[in-house]
């Protein structure tokens, strides 16, 4: 396994060479002028201004000279200024990165145990009602779009019966807790601060929950099907034959066997999380890289863009990697090479 993970390590970096690559040339040829958000419209007017601009920030040069500059600066760890901020990207990105991991583990593990859960309960009670009320919660749930089932549970929860908070990721008037982590659950209970982290937690709710209904439609299929199928199988039968629990039955024997699948589907959806709360962090005005992203490309801000495609890029390969790893933990009969 050491030598598998090795080899996956060192393609990583090859991957997001050849990602950076095309991200940076599709990027250069949207149509549009990054300079309108460097400028305002009187500066755009004045020829001597606009040759600075374009020198100050390397736009004056060809696209190939501009992309070995970046490739260049990138080797040292340098992911370009903001046209939009005037800060570091990576700067920005570290700023807004523990708000989207944070709002992304609690929609996996909400996404994930309820996908599991409704999977289970669904093949069990195949062809009955509990059955067909799980598949059609997490159909409705994978069918809608995050931003209509955002904004109208947001309307209802929120505006009409007012037992959730609005938008953000804490209320205008509360300040943040102290900065340890990013991550405001965890650094409300570092500092202490119990009813900032239940304020925090009612605020995560609703973009949580948009997000992890998305998933679970998914995740509870393949459970599904999966369970289905090792129903059937002559180990059950010899497990409920020796007088095992029905419980014990379900949890170490049938659904042990049906993770697979399951770790496939949860490890892309995790990546998925993180690069697609694009629509959600909008909804809900959660300052992540989502957000981040959204404000990047209405300014055409290309070294931001292409952060952003890094960091999702890693995001995905990172996560791939640890996917494949856990097949090993969870059936030791498979062997990585």
């Amino acid at each position: 396994m050491l030598r598998y993970i090795v080899r996956r390590l060192i393609a990583i970096p090859l991957l997001i060479f050849g990602v950076v690559t095309v991200c940076f040339f599709l990027a250069h040829s949207i149509k549009g002028d990054p300079l309108s958000s460097l400028l305002s419209f009187r500066q755009l007017g004045n020829p001597e201004v606009v040759a600075a601009t374009k020198k100050r920030w390397g736009l004056d040069k060809s696209l190939p000279e501009q992309w070995f500059i970046y490739i260049r600066n990138l080797l040292s760890g340098d992911f370009g200024t903001s046209f939009r901020t005037r800060r570091p990207v990576l700067e920005d990105i570290s700023d807004r990165l523990p708000a989207t991991l944070e709002l992304a583990i609690a929609s996996l593990v909400i996404g994930s145990l309820a996908g599991i859960s409704l999977g289970m309960l669904a093949a069990y009670y195949r062809n009955r009602r509990i059955d067909d009320g799980a598949r059609l919660f997490a159909l409705v749930g994978s069918s809608m779009p995050v931003f209509w089932s955002g904004l109208i549970l947001l309307f209802i929860f929120s505006v009409k019966l007012q037992i959730l908070p609005g938008p953000g990721r804490l209320d205008p008037v509360t300040d943040i807790p102290p900065y340890v982590t990013g991550m405001f659950t965890i650094d409300a209970l570092i500092a202490g601060e119990i009813n900032k982290f239940l304020e925090v937690l009612k605020h995560m709710i609703l973009p949580a929950f948009v997000m992890a209904w998305s998933m679970m439609g998914i995740i509870s299929r393949v459970v599904r099907a999966s369970m289905l199928d090792v129903l059937n199988q002559e180990y059950i039968l010899t497990a409920r034959s020796k007088g095992a629990r029905e419980l014990r039955v379900i949890i170490n024997h049938a659904l042990r066997n049906v993770m697979i699948p399951t770790l496939t589907i949860i490890g892309f959806s995790f990546a998925y999380l993180i690069t697609g709360a694009v629509l959600v962090e909008t909804i809900f005005s959660w300052p992540g890289v989502g957000y981040y992203a959204v404000s990047s490309t209405r300014a055409l801000d290309f070294p931001a863009i292409i952060g952003v495609t890094i960091i999702g890029a890693t995001a995905f390969l990172v996560t791939n990697l640890v996917t494949d790893i856990s097949y090993a933990f969870a059936n030791p009969k498979i062997r990585l090479g």
